[in-house]
């Protein structure tokens, strides 16, 4: 994809279109679709507009590190012992099947990237989930206790369980739980 501060654009002129403008992304090229009565100032205008919808929106659907490491801490100081906090948190791409994972030694957290995009409070259960790891190694009762805390807690696994269910090849008939960690 072109930098995001100065993408690729295209404009299409359509004779069909007579008020609307719209953008898009096509082939990492950012298309704005005008009518073509446009003036070039208005073509210059709308391009503008459009590129500044299409940027805010994917900077919001691809999440920052610092916005996921903000959130891990706002999550750690409500629902783990104020001793206990991980060192780093990051979105990474090679989970194609764990929505998160933790490594407590070091106090790493990693956030699947196929996260970014879905709801908040999913986002936070699995922080959550990840975050309980620094206390508790394992999914005993006292890891369970510390995810619980969470008020999304069951609402989250069932989104999450939705997604997977979706995702996987097994179809209708494949009951296995996703791997959160």
């Amino acid at each position: 994809m072109p930098d995001s501060r100065d993408p690729e654009v295209e404009v299409r002129r359509s004779t069909r279109r007579r008020r609307t403008v719209s953008a898009f992304r096509e082939k990492g090229r950012l298309v704005v679709a005008i009518p073509a009565r446009f003036t070039r100032a208005e073509e210059e205008h709308w391009v503008a507009v459009m590129t500044k919808r299409v940027l805010a929106k994917e900077r919001r659907r691809r999440p920052s590190d610092t916005g996921l490491a903000a959130a891990a801490d706002r999550l750690a100081a409500t629902y783990l012992p104020p001793d206990v906090r991980p060192t780093s948190v990051s979105w990474v791409t090679n989970q194609g099947q764990r929505w998160g994972s933790c490594t407590p030694a070091q106090g790493t957290i990693r956030i699947s990237h196929r996260l970014q995009g879905m709801p908040s409070w999913v986002v936070d259960y699995v922080l959550v989930h990840e975050l309980a790891h620094l206390v508790v190694g394992g999914h005993g009762q006292d890891f369970w206790d510390i995810v619980n805390r969470y008020p999304h807690t069951e609402r989250a696994r069932g989104f999450l369980h939705g997604v997977a269910y979706r995702d996987s090849e097994g179809g209708p008939g494949s009951d296995e739980e996703p791997d959160v960690d």
